[in-house]
């Protein structure tokens, strides 16, 4: 009946804008979830929601059954409000970003201070294992989750904020007095897993593996094969910009050449910045340009560190760069999230405390410069791996959403065949998993350590992450299967609980997705049915 009721509420309003209808059906619904970066709505805040349409309304209340008719009634995170765009190739410099555009995510206004989560206590560095991964081993990989406050505020205001009057925030707010008040779980939790201004005292453990780290990258020629069987259980925050560059390929393992190295790929890149990025205007790459400057201000929307001009700005030449120099596939929604661990590793290695509200501008020039390439490039080797991911049709993606499926099949057949008795496509779901490689449903910190094990594993942003996309999705099997509507299955699925993950969830995630990896990877017929 309580569902009933809530269908009816949307029917009545269906005028209601698109970019705020995901947020009402949050509020409003019986079981409420929560993703990495859509944290949960509190009634004392957020007060921006339409009044109930007249009684004569007399529209029938009828639940979605299907993708389509659920679709007809939500917008997708995906979908694009175009019409405060038209200025966009204005010749101002791109530091000068309209400030309409920083409303794509449609966030509403946040508190001026964040209450500090209490409700975990620091954890212990990660273990040392030279052996393939185990459970037991992932098991030591922790993480320091005690949020701080937040210095800065990150207010966006929805589109439709103008258009509700004082007398619609009156009937909003006596319906939720009657909503159950929900704690305030901080939006944006610390991005490294340590730090020097809050961090645990470093243990003997931690100092070991710290000092066979350093030991490896001071060799003249670093053995690649051992600094991966480190690595795989999570890298050490001091000595992770230096392994992720030699990692993913872009440094040589030869000591004597890496400086050489650095100097010609900075110059190169910054080469292709005077060669190509004046025609960012043009009409050849009108298309291209726009795209990118409406998806920067919503990538990490809830993080300070991104919304400051100087790190847009940065985005927007890595993207375009890309893009002009891929034309196979041109620039794709979703590339503009894997910037941000490169971009995030790289800072920190000039950044001692927390760089989620460090002003980037304050650093010299020469070292802002010297992150924006090492992003780049970094960013181009691991694309490189996944191309087919973003070329026409995206056949990368469709293969893995398929192989997704099949697996789900053999491990839990009970989560498969409730996914089908609900009309719920793995296509709906996993497309952004595939695509955004989950840093969509996992916080920033979680993803940096998630990219520790697929830097170390062969083919880990390719082959691995299906094994990993398993795991996760078998993680919430108690939450799946308690999911009684298609409507349910899909918010869950697409806002998945995730903000308080740590290293201790990350660790255990990737021992789940090394067994699933053990037991089919090699062993096609019992891959499929």
């Amino acid at each position: 009946m309580a569902t009933d009721n809530i269908i009816h509420f949307w029917r009545k309003n269906a005028k209601v804008p698109g970019s705020i209808q995901p947020l009402l059906f949050l509020l409003y619904s019986i079981q409420p979830v929560y993703g990495a970066q859509h944290p949960p709505l509190d009634p004392r805040i957020h007060r921006t929601f339409p009044k109930d349409s007249p009684k004569g309304n007399n529209l029938k209340s009828k639940k979605a059954s299907s993708f389509h008719e659920f679709a007809r009634s939500t917008n997708d995170a995906w979908d694009i409000d175009d019409e405060d765009d038209e200025d966009f190739l204005a010749p101002s410099h791109p530091s000068s970003l309209p400030p309409t555009l920083l409303s794509t995510h449609q966030v509403p206004p946040l508190p001026l201070q964040q209450p500090r989560d209490t409700t975990r206590e620091p954890d212990t560095g990660p273990a040392d294992r030279l052996a393939p991964p185990t459970a037991e081993g992932c098991l030591q990989q922790k993480e320091d989750t005690d949020c701080g406050q937040i210095n800065g505020r990150v207010v966006v205001k929805s589109s439709s904020e103008a258009l509700l009057n004082t007398n619609t925030v009156r009937s909003t707010l006596q319906k939720q007095q009657s909503l159950p008040v929900r704690p305030i779980i901080p939006l944006v939790a610390r991005i490294s897993d340590q730090n020097s201004s809050g961090a645990p005292i470093m243990t003997v453990r931690d100092k070991s593996r710290l000092d066979k780290f350093k030991y490896l990258l001071s060799c003249p020629n670093t053995d690649l094969e051992e600094l991966r069987k480190h690595s795989w259980s999570g890298i050490p925050r001091e000595v992770r910009p230096i392994t992720w560059r030699l990692l993913s390929g872009y440094l040589p393992a030869n000591m004597e050449r890496r400086d050489l190295v650095l100097k010609r790929k900075r110059d190169e890149y910054f080469g292709f910045i005077e060669q190509y990025y004046h025609s960012r205007t043009d009409e050849t790459y009108k298309d291209t340009y726009r795209q990118i400057h409406i998806d920067i201000p919503r990538t990490n929307p809830l993080i300070p560190l991104f919304q400051q001009p100087a790190v847009q700005e940065v985005f927007e030449r890595i993207l375009f760069i890309w893009a002009i120099r891929h034309p196979a596939s041109g620039y794709v929604q979703g590339i503009n999230d894997l910037v941000t661990p490169f971009f995030v590793v790289f800072l920190s290695e000039f950044v001692e405390e927390d760089v989620e509200n460090f002003d980037v501008a304050s650093l010299p020039l020469d070292t802002q410069r010297n992150i924006e390439a090492d992003s780049f490039w970094c960013m181009t080797k691991l694309l490189d791996g996944i191309q087919d991911n973003y070329t026409f049709a995206q056949p990368g993606i469709q293969n893995n959403v398929k192989a997704l499926e099949e697996l789900v099949s053999r491990i839990d057949e009970d989560i498969h065949n409730y996914f089908k008795r609900y009309e719920v496509e793995y296509l709906q779901f996993a497309f952004r998993w595939m695509n955004n490689l989950l840093m969509r449903e996992l916080p920033l910190r979680c993803t940096i350590r998630l990219w520790d094990t697929y830097q170390a594993e062969q083919e880990g942003f390719s082959h691995f992450h299906l094994y990993v996309c398993a795991a996760f999705l078998i993680e919430w099997r108690k939450e799946i299967l308690s999911m009684v509507d298609f409507q349910g299955l899909l918010m869950l699925l697409q806002n998945l609980p995730t903000i308080h993950w740590g290293n201790e969830e990350v660790g255990l995630l990737l021992a789940e997705a090394y067994r699933l990896k053990y037991m089919f990877a090699d062993a096609p017929n019992h891959y499929k049915r």
